[in-house]
């Protein structure tokens, strides 16, 4: 891609905090949802404190090279809850438990980071080409379509859908025309602009059924100001009372329901960094090296849950906003991260955020996991899908993906992601994906990405 400011740049600060207030705003709703869904008292506020907590100890592990955020993992929502219905004494052990699952998490990384870190990643990238990661990478937009499009029809709200639909729409179109119309600020910060759009629009209609008794038209929760939290509720203040209940069973709970959960969010978190490769023009697995960017995952992931209780990951919402945007400047996430930090000290203005409408973050979503799914295919435009060996790969991933498969094995959910990828690599490797034939057939990543070849970088 044309990037206004790529990974190095350092824009003025006035822009770089706008541009993290943009990533935050992408990121924000996925980010408190995970403690949302899991109860328990669990604190918002703190998890987006984990979630900034986790994104800085992800760029000190990768020299500040790799731009995106980390944010609340969704793969870990089962493990999460298996951990609170395993502490049946008191929730105070189910806190404990979050946190010594989020450890076991971080040790399949670190485990992975030091195999790729002496073994390199030639065999990676071998049995991920870009005719598995392409469609891959689509399916991590497509398979978040579903919840764009339910955000931009209320999801729930007491509004009617059809107003919701109207305030997405207007945060969409107004996101759009920024983005394609718009001059220099206007073009960088899109999704800013999109969702004060968004939000006033709502606001009209909430302040009219206000007015009216029509709840129809009442958009926006502005009751959340009347109980506004000034500290956030971090996990570990309630974790270290249970530590006089631990047993060697409980133990082995949280480690079966956090251990597979690990290996399955690996693979997406290649495809992630796989995608944001394409996006900045560098490939991340090689610089600044997969084994960093496992090692900042899984660290941050059990740095962040410390504080929140969610174990980390790369967020899709963060490298949508990359690529919209035309900002890959690490500088900006860097911002974004001290800023979820200190948002999460300041209530009023965390309260303000986790107002603004799902109608109009779905509005925003519907553009930043398009583009992740438009970013998918594009790797794929120079493979020859006349020849059956590719077409079969992508069909499988693409039918796999689109049509939500997925395997449960008590606790344990291999999501719809990792099953596509799963059967990808397998019907690749089943057609002759190892052979040296094919390999010759087939474009190289890094063409597709438009990248350096490795022999070209070592040079």
């Amino acid at each position: 891609m044309n990037l206004v400011y790529n990974i190095k740049d350092k824009p003025k600060f006035g822009q770089v905090l706008l541009f993290a207030l943009q990533q935050l705003l992408a990121i924000m709703a996925a980010t408190i949802a995970v403690p949302a869904i899991i109860g328990n008292g669990m604190s918002q506020t703190a998890a987006l404190f984990g979630a900034g907590v986790g994104t800085l100890v992800y760029l000190l592990c990768t020299k500040f090279r790799s731009p995106v955020f980390l944010g609340s993992s969704f793969a870990f929502i089962g493990s999460m809850l298996a951990a609170f219905a395993g502490a049946v004494s008191s929730v105070e052990l189910g806190y404990l438990g979050l946190i010594i699952g989020a450890l076991f998490a971080g040790l399949v990384y670190v485990i992975i980071a030091i195999v790729v870190k002496f073994a390199g990643v030639r065999w990676i990238n071998k049995i991920m080409p870009a005719v598995v990661i392409g469609p891959i990478v689509a399916i991590i937009g497509l398979s978040l379509a579903g919840n764009a499009i339910g955000d931009l029809m209320g999801n729930g709200a007491t509004a009617s859908k059809g107003v919701c639909i109207v305030c997405g729409l207007v945060t969409l179109a107004v996101t759009m025309i920024c983005s394609v119309y718009g001059k220099k600020m206007l073009k960088m910060i899109p999704f800013v602009i999109g969702i004060v759009a968004g939000y006033i629009v709502a606001a009209i209609f909430t302040v009219i059924g206000n007015a009216t008794g029509n709840e129809a038209l009442k958009v926006i929760n502005f009751s959340l100001f009347q109980n506004i939290s000034w500290v956030p509720d971090f996990t570990f203040l309630k974790a270290y009372k249970g530590f006089s209940e631990i047993n060697a069973s409980y133990i082995a709970t949280i480690a079966v329901a956090y251990v597979p959960v690990a290996f399955v969010v690996f693979a997406e978190h290649i495809a992630d960094h796989k995608n944001l490769s394409s996006i900045v023009g560098v490939d991340l697995t090689k610089d600044p090296g997969l084994h960093r960017t496992l090692l900042g995952d899984g660290i941050g992931s059990f740095a962040g849950a410390i504080f929140g209780g969610c174990p980390n990951t790369t967020y899709g919402e963060s490298i949508g906003c990359v690529a919209i945007s035309g900002n890959a400047s690490v500088i900006t996430i860097l911002y974004t991260a001290i800023l979820a930090i200190l948002i999460s000290f300041i209530g009023p203005f965390a309260t303000f955020l986790a107002t603004i409408p799902a109608c109009v973050m779905g509005g925003v979503c519907v553009a930043l996991y398009g583009f992740i799914a438009v970013s998918g295919l594009k790797m794929i435009q120079k493979i020859d899908l006349n020849n059956n060996r590719n077409l079969f790969v992508v069909s499988v991933i693409l039918i796999a993906g689109v049509g939500g498969l997925f395997v449960e094995f008590g606790e344990v959910k291999i999501t719809t992601v990792a099953c596509a990828l799963i059967l990808g690599i397998l019907t690749n490797l089943i057609l002759g994906g190892m052979s040296k034939k094919h390999a010759d057939e087939v474009e190289p990543l890094e063409a597709t990405m438009g990248l350096e070849t490795e022999e070209k970088t070592e040079e």
